[in-house]
């Protein structure tokens, strides 16, 4: 198991498209509710225990060999919100490409033939991993990870938030992070059945409202 092919897939310039999202965090600046580096750290907790949780799991469970189309059902099952449901096929399908060309392996082809225009993100990050060598766990601290870092970034272009408290946001949500990858675990053991279903409903409003504005910074 390589600790560096974690690095590179947990790295924010790896070419899966996630930089041109907010993770909903550009509607909740609109609407005042992130303004500062302590209402952000309250809304990636929110969303990390949440989402992230969800999203952590099935990754959790595709890196595990779970069966990759049950658990992109499942995905499409947890996500109520069609503009999220196609932004996860999205970033799925650039996910995709971008592990194809660099840990090519016979799961990830099967998916994508499967899925042609994109299974959901987590479940092809999880084949992701597996296919580079890495265990389940590192996959959930790699989803996990990603619903708190694109807020934490998006905030300082949206907010023009110091850097260096954002970035001291991701740090003290740490232990956060911990503790979804251990729950997301735990429920990947027990097969999609006990996969967590966490809902955030302000999640999904805001994020039909937000694929309606004609102008945006951010896709998502």
């Amino acid at each position: 198991m390589s600790r560096a092919a974690l690095l590179v897939l947990a790295d924010g310039r790896f070419p899966a498209g996630g930089h041109a999202h907010s993770g909903g965090v550009e509607p909740a600046v609109a609407e005042g509710r992130v303004r500062d580096a302590d209402s952000l750290a309250a809304f990636c907790r929110g969303r990390l225990h949440t989402a992230g949780l969800t999203a952590a799991a099935l990754a959790e469970a595709a890196a595990h060999g779970l069966d990759a189309l049950a658990l992109d059902e499942a995905a499409d099952a947890r996500t109520p919100s069609p503009a999220l449901r196609a932004t996860a096929r999205k970033l799925g399908r650039q996910m995709m490409r971008a592990a194809r060309a660099t840990w090519p392996g016979p799961e990830l082809d099967a998916l994508a033939a499967a899925r042609p225009r994109g299974a959901h993100q987590p479940v092809v990050l999880g084949l992701t991993a597996r296919s580079a060598g890495l265990g389940p766990e590192d996959a959930a601290h790699c989803v996990a990870y990603e619903p708190v870092s694109g807020p934490a970034t998006a905030v300082v272009r949206l907010l023009s938030l110091d850097p260096f408290h954002a970035t001291a946001v991701l740090a003290r949500l740490a232990p956060d992070l911990d503790r979804v990858a251990e729950q997301a675990a735990e429920a990947a053991r027990q097969g999609i059945d006990a996969l967590p279903a966490a809902s955030a409903p302000l999640l999904d409003i805001t994020a039909e409202a937000h694929a309606a504005w004609p102008v945006r910074l951010f896709a998502s």
